[in-house]
């Protein structure tokens, strides 16, 4: 059976690190938006500064998802459009949907990270402190499945965390 977990969070939170993390150990498909919306940019798309990344996203995880593949998506999914796509590409493809939603609760951390981070997209310019602070998500129509702080648990154990939920949530043979 399919899944599709939908990783949501403000830039620096830590999405990318257990993502990726957590393809590995699930052997699953990473959508990334940054990679998607960076190339869009990088090739002066017109409608590079639209949703259209997050459509690409969307497809590409669908099409992955009929395989039968785990699908990470890797992603700020800050409005309530977005995270209504997301779970409609779960139900169109019969997939389990699970959102994880990552926070840093110590705010000092979270700007260390902001400040000093790599990009692992080639080029990518990510966004600095002062635009992760005015950031601000649309409120959720209800709570997301997981919402995790990667202030106060490292990445291993949140990866084992959702590896957990995600064995719970498979069906038994």
């Amino acid at each position: 059976m399919s899944i599709l977990i939908v990783f949501s969070g403000l830039p620096a939170t830590g999405k990318t690190t257990i993502a990726t993390s957590l393809c590995r150990l699930l052997t699953a498909v990473h959508v990334g938006i940054d990679s998607i919306e960076h190339a869009l940019q990088s090739s002066r798309h017109p409608m590079a500064d639209s949703p259209l990344g997050y459509v690409v996203a969307q497809a590409v995880a669908a099409d992955n998802l009929r395989l039968g593949h785990i699908v990470v998506a890797d992603c700020v999914n800050p409005v309530k459009a977005s995270r209504k796509a997301w779970r409609s590409v779960a139900a169109e493809t019969g997939a389990i949907p699970l959102d994880v939603r990552l926070i840093c609760s110590d705010v000092r951390e979270h700007r260390r990270r902001a400040e000093s981070r790599q990009s692992d997209v080639i080029g990518l310019i990510k966004p600095s402190w002062d635009r992760i602070f005015i950031l601000d998500d649309e409120p959720w129509d209800g709570p997301p499945d997981l919402t995790l702080d990667t202030a106060t648990s490292s990445p291993e154990a949140l990866t084992a965390q959702i590896a957990a939920r995600i064995r719970s949530l498979r069906p038994t043979p």
